[in-house]
């Protein structure tokens, strides 16, 4: 398997677009081979895989990953009633498998999109070859003190902010989920950052994201994780992440029964941007163990 080779953060990844019902959603597919499907997290986009889908097609997989809907570089619906929640989430993750013509595929997912994972396994376990979570939310996990002390404040509130004070703000958060915080504001912190601010980014950061930071999304299928355990199951965690804590890696790994974790060292929450080889060599060597 090829090294990592770290790629420009403007790279343009997702380069098609589908529209599914009634909404652009922008993919990119990349490879041959078995089905990967990459699932993002907030507040970012598919950006977080653009150092993982090329070594994960070199090694004989047909990768597919997109921005969730009101994300990245997908349709911000100005509807407030469009769900783009976790649960609003499955059924576009839904139709784009039947785009793709995809029945089964191992599922990768980070952050949020390990929420939407979680749903979809439960739900859809026979369409699941493996499900690899990283640094996931679960359970009552999230959000976090500090995004709920926002919360609590007003959405509305943030939203009308100035966009400096909004850009200073997210990229001391942005910087909070990375180990290695010079290289990732080196690389990508400014595109992830692009996404959420400005006169479209930083209300529909809010619309479309931080409002649906609810817990029960994952809670109303907690007591049915144990369905997952008829699955290949791997979690792979940031030891020093400060967004979803070890300890909710333990609590999942044991409520999924014969599931897998791995800790990586000098790691935080964004696990892809601190550590992209060692997680594609985690992906690639549960795959083929679980498909050998």
């Amino acid at each position: 398997m090829s090294e990592v080779n770290e790629q420009s953060p403007n790279i343009q990844i997702v380069t098609e677009n589908v529209v599914i019902n009634g909404h652009r959603i922008a993919y990119g597919v990349h490879g041959l081979g078995q089905p990967i499907v990459l699932l993002h997290g907030t507040p970012s986009s598919s950006a977080i895989w653009r150092n993982i889908f090329l070594p994960l097609a070199e090694a004989g997989y047909k990768v597919h990953f997109f921005d969730l809907l009101g994300y990245g570089l997908s349709e911000r619906p100005w509807d407030p009633s469009v769900d783009t929640s976790m649960s609003g989430q499955v059924p576009v993750l839904e139709d784009l498998l039947s785009h793709w013509g995809i029945e089964s595929f191992h599922l990768v997912a980070h952050d949020i999109g390990g929420g939407i994972a979680q749903r979809f396994g439960v739900f859809y376990p026979h369409r699941l070859l493996s499900l690899t979570l990283i640094d996931v939310v679960s359970f009552d996990s999230y959000p976090s003190k500090r995004t709920r002390e926002q919360m609590e404040k007003g959405l509305e509130r943030l939203i009308h902010v100035n966009d400096d004070d909004h850009r200073a703000h997210f990229r001391d958060w942005l910087l909070s989920a990375v180990h290695d915080k010079q290289r990732f504001a080196d690389s990508s912190l400014d595109t992830f950052l692009g996404y959420i601010s400005g006169p479209i980014g930083q209300g529909s950061l809010f619309q479309h994201q931080v409002r649906h930071y609810d817990p029960r999304h994952t809670m109303e299928i907690a007591d049915r994780l144990h369905v997952l355990g008829n699955l290949p199951v791997q979690l792979i965690w940031g030891a020093n992440d400060e967004w979803q804590v070890v300890d909710w890696a333990h609590k999942l790994n044991k409520a999924i029964p014969g599931s897998k974790l791995t800790i990586l060292e000098n790691c935080g929450h964004f696990s892809p941007e601190d550590r992209p080889e060692d997680i594609v060599q985690l992906v690639v060597s549960f795959i083929r163990r679980c498909t050998s």
